[in-house]
């Protein structure tokens, strides 16, 4: 009998219960997606290259997976506290009808025990295919083809793990359950949907000197941060916890007293408090910010941990491949520091690899060897100030013109310059040197310093670099001799963007699901605590679609007004944060800007959505 009691509960539930259940399986879709990487395609093809990253990013992610399963089931408990709450009449018949407490809770065990199962099978179903798109989007980053690697696997790691975690927090949600119950009286749950806050009406002038002090509080907090900077800020405690303490002390007075001020602002506009059902509206709305501020502030400051991750780990990506690309703009570079002194000539790279067999007109697009001088201010002119850094190579104009052309730019001219001076380094492993560009009758007179042979690749990067590095290989035992590649600086750098990428989806995505879930269930209650008052406003002539409206409209002003407050931090914090991420290289605000909305839209929309139109038939079937 319980177990078809149980089967029917949960079958209606999908039904009445779907952002509940909605939320369980985006959990575990979330927790084995991130999970999952050890075999997606770019973790794996950084692991066949022996990057040391690959273990760095599988432990981190571990780490932080500890830290979301824990916020996951503080979510799922609370949304379960509110479902039991919506089904208090319910319970409180079945011990109406002879049914222990004991009973009840057994009834609750297994019904928690089979919706656990059907989200553990969808959410990892999904999972699967969200780790192929995780997979499709790490291995785009790459510049390399790597379309091999892109396969749908299904990780019993990952899926033992997701199992074992939500195992645990299920079986939690079953003893919160029975506990709830069990200290219930039957009295209290078959009147728990009668009970109504008490709407006590606040003082203007009160209302308004705490909106006043919350936004005092938040523009201190803005100064800290902006004046002081993000690292400072963090770093130091004197700065950091009043910076933090103040923010969120702003946000709850914000939340705090809009339920005074917004009820005076708008009866004192009749034309608009008595216009079709804003009045009821209105109360309703305010009715719940008395006692859910705080659930408000939390709200808000989920939300913006959730845009200002995901849009820094964005911007960190853009920047650190724009870093790549100016460490190593060739191919390959092979810096030669012979030693005169010692017998050693200049080696002839071009030589050395057509006779190990390596066919160089077929295998690379071109190849320059140039040589490296040291600055003499008696024969160059250039003499480096106070203030100037000096030179670190000086290379003959000629030279640094068929390198030019190796990387695909337009020649320089001197015209009438004795010497150009440049930053932007024409070679691998000199990204910041200073470069003096000298005429060729100039550099004829200067030391040569040491040779750098560079080329670029006509086919596949990985075997040419590979066919390279084997016949330069016995020369390293002998000689200074050393290669800097631009697929080693791009899979040191892929590791780095792999990780600040992956932990910041992974906790984005985790406080955004938190935000809006804890959002729907509160809303989803409300519309169901509303529906006897729904049935009266029919009554007295309310029509159909004015009572939906309504429905919406107190969604859409829980929802929309922590976002709001969310995006004004935000916006505030990336100026910061965006400061920090430059200093290494340009910040690519638009691409993460547009990324994270859409990732808000996606996942904060959807929750909206799903949360009016189950509101708006609350009502109409009320």
């Amino acid at each position: 009998m319980f177990s078809k009691l149980a089967l029917r509960n949960v079958r209606r539930s999908f039904q009445d219960y779907g952002v509940y259940l909605l939320t369980l399986t985006f959990g575990v879709c979330l927790f084995y997606t991130f999970n999952s990487i050890d075999g997606q395609g770019a973790i794996t093809y950084l692991a066949q290259s022996e990057n040391p990253v690959v273990e760095v990013i599988l432990t981190i992610i571990d780490i932080f997976s500890v830290f979301v399963a824990v916020v996951l089931a503080c979510l799922i408990l609370y949304a379960n506290r509110f479902l039991l709450r919506r089904r208090k009449r319910e319970l409180g018949t079945y011990l109406l009808l002879g049914l222990s407490q004991g009973q009840v809770s057994r009834l609750l065990f297994l019904e928690t025990g089979l919706i656990g199962l059907v989200s553990l099978a969808a959410g990892l179903g999904l999972g699967t295919l969200a780790s192929f798109g995780m997979s499709a989007l790490t291995l785009s980053m790459f510049e390399i083809d790597l379309s091999a690697l892109l396969a749908l696997n299904f990780s019993p790691r990952a899926a033992g793990k997701t199992v074992l975690y939500f195992g645990i927090i299920f079986l939690l949600v079953m003893a919160f359950s029975g506990v709830q119950v069990s200290r219930s009286k039957l009295i209290d749950l078959i009147h728990g949907e009668r009970k109504n806050e008490v709407l006590k009406p606040r003082p203007l002038m009160a209302a308004v000197i705490q909106l006043i002090l919350g936004a005092v509080c938040l523009c201190t907090a803005y100064a800290i941060l902006l004046v002081f900077g993000m690292a400072v800020a963090i770093a130091v405690p004197f700065l950091c916890f009043p910076m933090l303490g103040l923010g969120t002390l702003g946000t709850l007075l914000i939340f705090r007293s809009l339920s005074g001020f917004v009820m005076k602002f708008v009866q004192n506009r009749p034309g608009l408090y008595f216009k079709n059902l804003n009045m009821f509206t209105l109360r309703q709305w305010i009715s719940k910010v008395h006692t859910t501020y705080l659930a408000q502030t939390v709200v808000c400051i989920l939300l913006l941990l959730a845009i200002g991750i995901t849009a820094s780990s964005i911007g960190l990506n853009s920047t650190l491949s724009a870093l790549t690309d100016g460490e190593a703009p060739v191919d390959i570079t092979i810096w030669d520091y012979y030693s005169p002194e010692n017998g050693e000539d200049p080696v002839d790279f071009d030589a050395l690899l057509q006779a190990g067999g390596f066919a160089a007109d077929q295998r690379l697009r071109g190849q320059t060897s140039l040589h490296i001088y040291r600055n003499d201010p008696s024969a160059t002119g250039f003499q480096p100030g106070e203030t100037e850094p000096p030179v670190q190579a000086v290379l003959a104009l000629s030279e640094y013109n068929k390198q030019l052309a190796l990387l695909g730019r337009e020649a320089v001219s001197l015209g009438s310059a004795a010497y150009l001076v440049t930053e932007d380094s024409p070679v691998n492993g000199a990204s910041y040197w200073r470069w003096l560009i000298v005429p060729d009758s100039v550099a004829e007179q200067l030391e040569v310093q040491n040779q750098c042979w560079s080329a670029s690749y006509a086919g596949s990067p990985e075997e040419t670099e590979r066919a390279i590095l084997q016949q330069i290989e016995p020369l390293e035992l002998t000689r200074s001799i050393y290669a800097d590649s631009r697929l080693a600086v791009y899979q040191d750098a892929m590791g780095s963007k792999i990780l600040a990428l992956f932990l910041g989806l992974y906790l984005g995505f985790t406080f955004l699901l938190a935000a809006a879930a804890v959002l729907a269930l509160q809303q989803l209650s409300q519309g169901a605590d509303n529906t006897r008052r729904y049935a009266v406003l029919r009554r007295l002539g309310a029509e159909e679609n004015q009572v939906a409206r309504s429905a919406t409209q107190q969604v859409a002003l829980a929802f929309l007004l922590p976002l709001a407050l969310a995006l004004v931090h935000s916006m505030v914090g990336m100026k910061a944060a965006n400061e920090i991420i430059a200093t290494a290289g340009r910040v690519d605000s638009a691409a993460s800007s547009a990324v994270t909305a859409g990732v808000l839209l996606l996942v904060y929309g959807g929750y909206f959505l799903a949360t009016s139109l189950a509101c708006r038939r609350m009502a109409k079937n009320a």
